[in-house]
C-alpha cells in the first residue's frame, strides 16, 4: 500500500527531472579515457614487401688447372680481400716459370753477342773494311735478339701470373659460404671451376616494389599541396622482419627505378641497410617502412578510437558538457599502430579511446567524465597528433 504514493510522486516529475533524480540517487558519471587533439605534421609511412640482397657478390673460381691441394678458410667465416682461400698444385707452373726464365737468359746472352758484333762492324763499314750488307745483317741480328728478349720477359711474366693463380685468393672482403669442391679435385681443366662464393653482407641491399598508381597518387597530392615532401627524412627506411619486429638499424633509400614493370605495374626501389653484426641474411623476405610524404595538420589516434565501416570512419568526441558526439573523419593510413587522421577533428577536442563497454550499459545521452587516457604501462598520455602515445603491444 505504501508504494502508491512513491509511484505518484515519480509520475508527477517532469521528463527533464527524471534523469536528475536518477543522478541524485548517487550514480556517478562513467569515466572514459580520452586523448586531446593537437594537430601537427605527421609522416605517412608506407609498408612494402622486399627482399634482402648482398651488396657485393663474387664467385671464387679456379683460373689455373691442377689438383686442389688445400682449403685455407673456415666455411661461413669472414674473409678479407686478397686472402688465400685455396691452393692448387703449383709444381707445373713453377717449372714453366723456370723454363721461361732460362729462355730469357738465353735471349739476353744472344742480345749481348749481337750488340757487340754490331758495335764492332760500325767503324769498319765507315772505312769500307766490310761490306754494307754485312753491317746490315749485324744490325738485323741485334734487333732480332732484342725482340727475343722482350718475348722472353713476356713469357716470364705469363708464367709468374699462372703460378700466382695456383693460390686462389678472395676478390672482395665479405662472408664466404661452403666450399664447392674438396681437396684432391681436378679444377680449372677447360673452364674456370667455381670453388666458393663470397658475399659482402655489411651493408645489405633491400629491393622492394611499390605500385606505380600509389606513387603517382602521392606525387599528385604533393603537387596539389595536400601533402608535403618528407625532405631529407624521405631517404630513411626501416626493415620489419618476418616475426614482426623492427630491425634496429635505419637504412637509406638509394634510388627509385625510372621504369614501370609492364607485367606487374610496380616500380622497383632499393635501400641500403647497415648489418654490422650479420643479423640479416641475403635472400631474406622482409617488409620495408618508408616515409615518402608528410601530412600537415594531421592527428595520430590509437586504433581502438576509430570505428571503420563501409559507411565511413568515425570517432567519439566528448564535448565540454560531457556529451558523446559521433564525428566522421578521414583516415590517411597508419603509423606505428596508430591511425593518421587527415580531416574531421579540431584542436583541443577530446576523442574517446577507452570506456566503450561502460556506455553500452547506459541509456543514450548519459553524460560521461573524460579522463586522460594512457596505454597500458604508461604513466600518462601525450596529446594526440605528432606526440600521441603508441598503442602498447
Amino acid at each position: 500500500m505504501f508504494l502508491l504514493p512513491l509511484v505518484a510522486a515519480l509520475a508527477a516529475c517532469s521528463p527533464s527531472e527524471a534523469p536528475q533524480a536518477a543522478a541524485g540517487g548517487g550514480m556517478p558519471a562513467p569515466e572514459v579515457g580520452v586523448v586531446t587533439v593537437a594537430p601537427g605534421d605527421v609522416g605517412l609511412l608506407t609498408e612494402l614487401p622486399g627482399r634482402l640482397e648482398a651488396s657485393r657478390v663474387a664467385q671464387v673460381r679456379a683460373r689455373a688447372a691442377g689438383i686442389l691441394q688445400q682449403r685455407s678458410f673456415q666455411e661461413g667465416s669472414d674473409v678479407k680481400a686478397g686472402q688465400v682461400l685455396f691452393r692448387i698444385d703449383a709444381a707445373p707452373y713453377e717449372a714453366a716459370l723456370a723454363s721461361a726464365r732460362a729462355s730469357l737468359a738465353k735471349a739476353e746472352a744472344s742480345l749481348v753477342q749481337a750488340t757487340a758484333l754490331a758495335d764492332r762492324y760500325k767503324p769498319l763499314v765507315a772505312e769500307n773494311a766490310i761490306s754494307q750488307q754485312e753491317y746490315a745483317n749485324a744490325l738485323a741480328a741485334q734487333k732480332v735478339a732484342e725482340a727475343d728478349v722482350a718475348a722472353g720477359k713476356a713469357a716470364v711474366q705469363t708464367a709468374s701470373i699462372n703460378l700466382g693463380y695456383a693460390n686462389v685468393t678472395s676478390p672482395i672482403s665479405g662472408r664466404i659460404g661452403r666450399a664447392l669442391v674438396t681437396e684432391g679435385a681436378l679444377v680449372g681443366q677447360g673452364e674456370a671451376t667455381a670453388l666458393a662464393v663470397v658475399q659482402q653482407v655489411n651493408p645489405l641491399y633491400v629491393n622492394f616494389t611499390q605500385s606505380a598508381t600509389e606513387a603517382l597518387r602521392l606525387r599528385r597530392a604533393m603537387e596539389a599541396g595536400q601533402l608535403k615532401s618528407a625532405g631529407q627524412d624521405a631517404a630513411a627506411v626501416r626493415v620489419v622482419l618476418e616475426d614482426g619486429t623492427e630491425y634496429g638499424q635505419v637504412g637509406r633509400l638509394l634510388f627509385s627505378d625510372l621504369t614501370v614493370d609492364s607485367t606487374t605495374g610496380q616500380v622497383t626501389l632499393r635501400a641500403e641497410v647497415p648489418n654490422p653484426k650479420g643479423v640479416l641474411l641475403p635472400g631474406l623476405y622482409v617488409r620495408v617502412r618508408l616515409e615518402q610524404a608528410k601530412a600537415g595538420d594531421a592527428v595520430l589516434l590509437p586504433q581502438q578510437a576509430v570505428t571503420r565501416s563501409a559507411q565511413g570512419d568515425t570517432v567519439q568526441v566528448v564535448s565540454a558538457e560531457g556529451k558523446i558526439e559521433r564525428r566522421v573523419v578521414r583516415i590517411g593510413g597508419q603509423q606505428n599502430g596508430q591511425w593518421v587522421v587527415l580531416d574531421g577533428l579540431k584542436t583541443g577536442e577530446q576523442v574517446m579511446v577507452d570506456g566503450f563497454q561502460k556506455l553500452q550499459m547506459m541509456p543514450p545521452g548519459t553524460p560521461v567524465k573524460a579522463v586522460p587516457w594512457a596505454p597500458q604501462g604508461a604513466a600518462a598520455a601525450a596529446p594526440a597528433g605528432g606526440q600521441a602515445p603508441a598503442k602498447s603491444e
